[in-house]
């Protein structure tokens, strides 16, 4: 079988948006979700992850890949891609002692990337003798470009400028003629997520694009780079929405439920009598869908900030622990998976407001309950359709084992 590396160049410098290849979507830090990728590739035989950043090396070799350090040459704002994937490449072949037949180029900022999309990618160089290959979406937008040294003018209402007319043309059209979109010639466009190329060719080109380059098609419902802070606030809005890096968990990947209290379990509300007691509503169907986790051989806990005798009556009722008054939730959830010898990474954690982002942050399935703050649902890796105390632990208990409860 012929060597296909796949590349990701991710380094830790980012003016636009900070620590960006480590920023969470859909609960996925991006250069995890750009290694599954190229894991979930058929023809894919080895990932390397190019970095100059330790907390992304840890990250990327937790994900399956291959680390390879990037000298500080190749690590600035100027750097290459192309100089990043030359150097792994060589840094892989010394390694293994092996030649690379083919080199993807995968990019941390396309977070919705799939396995199947670079796999096709691959194939398009491995199996049907292109030299080089990259992703693209259709697109059918009018293109306009104003010539840089042309006059401006002031624009009514306020401080912006604009070129004369004549400084104006369209660069995919006519500007004095616009054709129906099914009358036009189809453009295509590079989507900023793959590439593949010959090892031999691209070590000669120095470049990604040689010989015969051909046009993989993505979906262009799934094209999203992430290059500012806005664009990383859509690619979280997004996720619950496109599905990648929100599936949900099967029994096999958790061996652990934890469960916040208010709003969670709980539609975030409390009645207060005249003596000062608290009372909050439950659902019944939660009760049910613990009891089914229970059953399953699950260790469960219920996690809380407030210090209330609610929250310790309803651990009782449904025959599990409590740990209610900590302030820091996530020292007290690795507290407790250490002394349970349990992975974090197999814990599942529902929550609803900011207090439970630490936990999430910890923990390998973090899932919101569907009314959650909006910050809590982009960072969570799934989301569930009921609001809280509306049978959101019924519905995560029906991903796990399956059925209806």
């Amino acid at each position: 079988m012929p060597a296909v590396l796949a590349v990701v160049p991710a380094r830790g410098g980012s003016k636009g948006v900070p620590a960006k290849n480590l920023a969470p979507v859909g609960g996925v830090p991006l250069v995890v979700r750009a290694v599954r990728a190229c894991r979930a590739a058929r023809l894919v035989t080895d990932v390397v992850v190019s970095t100059d950043d330790p907390a992304i090396a840890a990250a990327a070799r937790e994900a399956g890949a291959e680390v390879v350090r990037r000298p500080d040459a190749i690590a600035g704002d100027t750097a290459t891609s192309e100089a990043a994937v030359l150097h792994a490449m060589d840094a892989y072949e010394s390694a293994h002692g092996t030649a690379v037949d083919t080199v993807l180029l995968v990019q941390c900022t396309s977070p919705f990337l799939t396995g199947e999309d670079v796999d096709a990618v691959a194939a398009a160089v491995v199996e049907q003798g292109a030299d080089s290959a990259l992703a693209v979406a259709p697109f059918h937008g009018f293109v306009w470009r104003v010539a840089p040294e042309g006059p401006a003018v002031p624009v009514q209402g306020g401080p912006r400028t604009a070129a004369r007319p004549d400084d104006t043309h369209g660069v995919n059209h006519d500007k004095s003629h616009r054709p129906r979109r099914q009358d036009r010639p189809q453009d295509w466009l590079e989507t900023g997520a793959a590439y593949a190329m010959r090892a031999a060719g691209f070590r000669t080109a120095r470049h990604r694009f040689f010989g015969r380059t051909e046009l993989v098609r993505t979906d262009a419902a799934r094209v999203l780079e992430i290059d500012e802070p806005h664009d990383l606030d859509r690619a979280r809005a997004l996720a619950p929405l496109l599905g990648t890096g929100n599936s949900r968990p099967a029994l096999d990947d958790v061996d652990a439920v934890v469960l916040d209290f208010d709003g969670t379990q709980t539609d975030d509300r409390v009645l207060i009598d005249a003596d000062g007691r608290e009372l909050v509503a439950v659902h019944r169907g939660d009760g049910l869908g613990v009891a089914a986790l229970r059953r399953a051989g699950l260790d469960l806990l219920i996690l809380s900030t407030e210090t209330n005798p609610v929250v310790a009556a309803r651990g009782r009722k449904l025959g599990i622990p409590v740990v209610h008054g900590s302030e820091h939730k996530d020292h007290a959830l690795k507290q407790w998976c250490e002394e349970r010898g349990i992975a974090p990474d197999r814990v599942l954690y529902v929550g609803n407001d900011v207090n439970d982002l630490p936990c999430f942050g910890l923990v390998g399935w973090p899932v919101a309950v569907a009314n959650a703050h909006g910050s809590v649902r982009a960072a969570a890796r799934a989301v569930t359709s009921a609001p809280g105390g509306s049978g959101a632990v019924r519905e995560i208990a029906s991903w796990l084992l399956g059925g209806v409860w």
